[in-house]
């Protein structure tokens, strides 16, 4: 008789389970543990239980160290730090404030078994080398050093829209969700809300005349219930994943999680955001992967600059949450996406749904209702933006955009054209013969000016038919009701074949616009290929990059022990702090520097040259703006720059005669 695998007590676990566990654990043993002790709300002794547990650990011979702790003058929390040495914090003087900060360099040259940093959320000062304090703890884990931290619920990035619509308090510092999936642990401290709110009115938490107007705003017993629940939840969501990751590996018969995988697809718009974290929320509520991607239409290039950089943070953001990102070029928004959905598998679509008058629906189209009727077996989710996002009006100027008074001038010197031309020969063809040859004049408007001259050629050449070939000649009265049947279907159909013509117009444009990408990176690719020493592959690679981005670049290599720079363009000015910059991302084989969340404040993005043997040197860029964005495609085109350039010097340098520093491990 058959046995189910489910039930098969002797089940062999699964290989690839095994393996992915076997390599997690030795990367682990490499890196130190991370541990978060994780509250609802402030005063509910987060600080308290860290430096508790930190006295346990010091008691079994553990070096332990405060790094950071915030006493907020309670004498409890003062009596605990006693006992446990501190690293000297710094103090950043900022606007004539001196702002007491941890002193990440210090605490690495020290080099604790364990160190105590509290507000895992917290924004650094300007000037340090991370904006938030979760990124220097991040550094701490990866030089091998324990970390135990505070944190509220809160805080955590896909949980800030539901914090915001609970308590109406929009969380300005936030951590991504990787860093909770990340930790070591996670140790919830809870206290009854109750109690809290006693704590509260005896200022235990905040200067006592703050208190009252504390609890009244953001610390009253409904948002203290909604948090604490929150923050339980997402510990939970965390057991279980830690469980089921024990069941498989061990092949522990029981419920398996089902294969689903969300698809987020956003726009252009502030909805992106909220679709973002909700994809993420029902991810981690079903145990899913999942993706987001925007489909970039033809009528890209029509956006607004902060329209397209809000599609470039929404994308960041995914990446941030988990996802798995992606741009896609399309003509047709839903089947673009439906596409990618059944190649990869997609079992949901997530979309948002604006507040739209229901005739733009009709006229223009809607994409949720393409997906609704179109997905077969593939389920829709749909969001609203709801009443705080103000309905937007409709914006014709990619459909009409803008032409200079010339293109009108030509279209009444054609149509004027026309009307002589079949004022010369009306006598040997029907009216209907002449019709069509003013409809050939808004075909060859619309292909060559664009579609608001095609308009007005089809406009006037009515006029111009109606006055010169209808009877009563010369006039425009219409004595048969037939010929403004004609009329009326004239400008239709001028408008519709000027609109037809003017999107293939913008089709092509767009497709040219991708063929020049895909060329130039043809053409690297064949130019690397025949390179047969450094110098040439950085030269070849620092020459494309100013064909398709008109940017300034420079490579950084190991010599002598330190990063030189080589194949610097003529315009390109380096200092010491680029430098210093550039080797920080080798050390740490990382991207940095321009428009990042590391060292965002250098004038250039500096991209590693990863290869299987590690990172070989760094690959700088200089933008042509001072304070702009990146977009999702330059990085994408940029990292493929990277990625070819060090497979090439690779090749070129199979010793790694480049210089005398090591790569970094991959």
């Amino acid at each position: 008789m058959p046995v189910s695998p489910n039930s098969c007590p002797n089940e062999r676990p699964d290989p690839d389970a095994l393996l992915a566990r076997v390599q997690k654990e030795e990367l682990q043993k490499k890196r130190g543990k991370l541990k978060i002790f994780l509250g609802y709300i402030a005063g509910v002794g987060k600080t308290y239980e860290m430096l508790m547990a930190a006295h346990l650990r010091k008691d079994e011979g553990i070096d332990v160290r405060i790094g950071y702790v915030e006493h907020h003058g309670r004498r409890e929390t003062e009596a605990l730090m006693e006992g446990l040495p501190a690293i000297p914090i710094r103090q950043i003087e900022y606007h004539g404030v001196k702002l007491p900060e941890m002193d990440l360099d210090a605490i690495l040259a020290a080099h604790p078994q364990l160190v105590l940093v509290d507000e895992l959320a917290h924004t650094n000062a300007p000037g340090l080398r991370h904006p938030k304090r979760y990124q220097d703890v991040e550094e701490l884990l990866a030089a091998g050093i324990d970390v135990y931290t505070t944190l509220n619920v809160q805080h955590i990035e896909s949980l800030n829209d539901v914090v915001a619509r609970i308590t109406g308090v929009i969380m300005q510092e936030k951590i991504p969700d990787r860093v909770i999936d990340d930790a070591s642990e996670i140790e919830v401290v809870d206290l009854a809300p109750p109690e809290l709110l006693q704590r509260l009115r005896e200022g235990k938490v905040y200067v006592p005349d703050m208190a009252a107007r504390a609890v009244e705003q953001f610390f009253n017993e409904g948002n203290i219930y909604a948090l604490r629940e929150l923050a339980l939840r997402r510990a939970a969501e965390r057991v279980d994943n830690q469980m089921l990751a024990y069941m498989q590996t061990r092949s522990i018969p029981g419920p398996w999680p089902v294969g689903e995988y969300l698809l987020v697809c956003i726009g252009p718009g502030p909805l992106a955001e909220r679709l973002i974290r909700s994809g993420r929320r029902q991810a981690d509520r079903i145990n899913a992967r999942w993706c987001a991607i925007y489909v970039e239409t033809p009528t890209y290039h029509r956006l607004s600059q902060k329209a397209k950089e809000q599609v470039d943070r929404s994308l960041q953001l995914a990446e941030k949450l988990g996802a798995t990102t992606a741009s896609l070029f399309g003509i047709n928004v839903a089947n673009t996406v439906l596409d990618y959905a059944r190649q990869h598998n997609v079992t949901r679509i997530i979309i948002g749904k604006t507040l739209r008058p229901r005739w733009q629906e009709f006229v223009f189209g809607s994409v949720v209702d393409q997906l609704i009727h179109n997905s077969g077996l593939i389920d829709v989710y749909v969001i609203s933006s709801g009443k705080d996002l103000p309905e937007k009006p409709i914006n014709l100027e990619p459909l009409l955009p803008a032409t200079p008074p010339r293109d009108y001038v030509d279209s009444l010197v054609l149509v004027v054209a026309v009307t002589i031309m079949s004022w010369l020969i009306h006598s040997f063809i029907s009216p209907v013969n002449v019709a069509m040859l003013y409809l050939l004049a808004v075909v060859v408007i619309a292909f060559k000016r664009g579609l608001r001259p095609a308009i007005f050629t089809s406009v006037i050449g009515v006029l111009a038919f109606n006055f010169f070939f209808v009877p009563p000649y010369f006039t425009f009265r219409i004595s048969n009701t037939e010929y403004l049947i004609t009329f009326i279907g004239m400008i239709i159909v001028g408008a519709v074949i000027s609109l037809l013509v003017a999107q293939a117009r913008r089709n092509a444009d767009a497709a040219q616009i991708r063929e020049k990408e895909t060329g130039t990176l043809y053409a690297l690719s064949q130019d690397l290929a025949g390179a047969v020493d450094a110098a040439t592959i950085m030269n070849a690679v620092s020459q494309h990059i100013h064909e398709i981005f008109q940017w300034e670049s420079a490579f950084f290599l190991p010599e002598n022990g330190r990063l030189a720079v080589h194949a610097k363009s003529p315009g390109l000015i380096l200092d010491a702090d680029d430098v210093a910059v550039a080797t920080w991302a080798f050390a740490h084989g990382t991207i940095a520097g321009y428009d990042t969340d590391t060292l965002h404040g250098s004038k250039l993005r500096y991209i590693p040259l990863q290869s299987s043997r590690g990172v070989l040197g760094i690959m700088g860029v200089q933008p042509a703006e001072t304070d702009g964005v990146i977009t999702y495609e330059q990085s994408r085109i940029l990292t493929a720059f990277a990625n070819q350039a060090a497979l090439a010097l690779e090749r070129v340098n199979p010793g790694n005669e480049t210089g005398s520093v090591p790569p970094v491990p991959p």
